[in-house]
């Protein structure tokens, strides 16, 4: 053992931390800020099947709302739910605050899936759920950027990145279906 790693074990020790080799965080160890800013705590979505999505309401993707919903309503009984992050990390296209978009989504595509308080999902603000998602050195699979809105990350029931489409990519391609059925 070299003695950098010898200091970095002892001090690990002494303070009660872990050792220098940590293993990646799970998906459900995070909590995030619902729409209404009340807490929420991706443990509760455990041994489910779980379908990220950053959003915006003034996109070119934003009918992907409708069918966001369609897929939520006929799988969200069978262990599989979306959680949708709005962001307004591409030209200012989700301006409004937590209220505006939570109204837009409720009139306009009657969302029921979970809603998540606005976030960055890159640059130097990114939030940690998106450092997850977007570093292989966090989530043990691969690094990724998020190039636009409605960018999806899929995670297994074991709280594992498994996939990621791109936002183009509608959410009721026959490969996220098939993912979700298997």
């Amino acid at each position: 053992m070299k003695i950098k790693e010898f200091f970095l074990v002892l001090a690990s020790l002494f303070l009660g931390g872990v050792a220098v080799a940590q293993s990646p965080l799970n998906f459900y160890d995070f909590e995030v800020t619902d729409i209404d800013g009340k807490p929420f705590l991706f443990s509760q979505l455990k041994g489910k099947k779980v379908m990220v999505v950053n959003v915006a309401s003034k996109c070119g993707f934003t009918k992907q709302y409708a069918q966001l919903q369609e897929v939520y309503q006929k799988y969200q009984d069978d262990g599989f739910v979306i959680v949708a992050f709005p962001a307004n990390n591409f030209l200012w296209q989700e301006p409004g605050s937590d209220e505006d978009i939570k109204t837009f989504c409720s009139l306009n595509y009657q969302v029921t899936f979970p809603m998540m308080s606005k976030i960055s999902v890159k640059g130097k603000k990114i939030h940690p759920v998106y450092q997850w998602l977007t570093q292989k050195e966090q989530n043990g699979l691969m690094d990724s950027k998020v190039k636009w809105n409605f960018q999806k990350y899929l995670i297994n029931r074991a709280g594992k990145l498994e996939k990621m489409f791109s936002p183009s990519t509608v959410p009721d391609d026959p490969e996220i279906i098939e993912w979700i059925e298997k």
